[in-house]
């Protein structure tokens, strides 16, 4: 009896989740699209055609391209691979900070615990648990290169990112389970070049979780409420691939 109301409730759910409306986060990818400066284009190669029976390619590209996840191993020696993560971890309840007035107005926006703080007073506390998704609408400059570079006359590049405080806060205040967003960094350009390093990348992949990278259509999905699903081939001992973020709206 308890096998077919568990069946039926799972089908319920399925329904359900049937009715609602889907987002997708991610961007398409090839050869041109922008990518981390120290990495090469993708190549698409055609291995067969129709005319030879079926249509095969192959792809060359690093983990880090597209819209992709980041596994701990990334960054910090003896976390975890890609495999390693957990299916249960990859579903989080969506909550997105909208920063991209800011960001557009700024190009070197870069988030605070006072933002964060700010956020809740409108939309609640950040609950524990909870993927939190930085919006700043830098992905509508997808797929011209230049930019998302954002170079200045001198060759820097000028993109807003996560503030190490706000992570600090998020993570160990608020508990949260990971983040993402929609440049090629945690951390804004700007703090890079005055680091010296991606000190928010590290501390995020630090708590051996995951971040998401080059995420899209934030703009279409509500400040909490949603549901995040990461989803992403399983190759072997991978620091990171393309995923398919997607979103489900309550």
């Amino acid at each position: 009896m308890s096998t077919v109301k568990n069946e039926s409730e799972l089908l319920h759910a399925i329904e359900v989740l049937q009715r609602k409306e889907w987002v997708d986060l991610t961007h398409t990818f090839g050869p041109d699209s922008p990518h981390f400066s120290a990495f090469e284009d993708a190549e698409f190669k055609t291995l067969f055609t129709h005319d030879d029976g079926f249509f095969a390619q192959r792809f060359t590209f690093p983990g880090q391209y597209g819209t992709h996840i980041d596994a701990p191993i990334h960054f910090v020696r003896n976390k975890r691979f890609l495999e390693e993560l957990e299916l249960k971890e990859l579903v989080l309840p969506l909550v997105v900070i909208d920063k991209s007035k800011e960001a557009q107005e700024n190009h070197d926006f870069i988030l605070s615990v006072d933002d964060i703080l700010t956020f809740e007073e409108e939309h609640g506390k950040i609950e524990a648990g909870t993927f939190v998704a930085l919006r700043t609408d830098w992905s509508k400059r997808w797929p011209n290169k230049e930019a998302f570079e954002n170079k200045d006359a001198e060759g820097n590049s000028h993109s807003p990112g996560w503030g190490i405080d706000a992570l600090t806060f998020l993570f160990n205040e608020r508990k949260i389970k990971a983040v993402g967003h929609e440049t090629f960094d945690t951390d804004a350009a700007v703090d890079v070049r005055k680091n010296g390093s991606l000190i928010g990348e590290y501390y995020v992949l630090e708590q051996d979780t995951y971040q998401v990278e080059l995420l899209t259509n934030l703009d279409k999905v509500p400040a909490k409420g949603a549901v995040i699903f990461n989803i992403s081939p399983k190759p072997e001992k991978a620091t990171g691939f393309p995923v398919r973020s997607f979103a489900i709206l309550p």
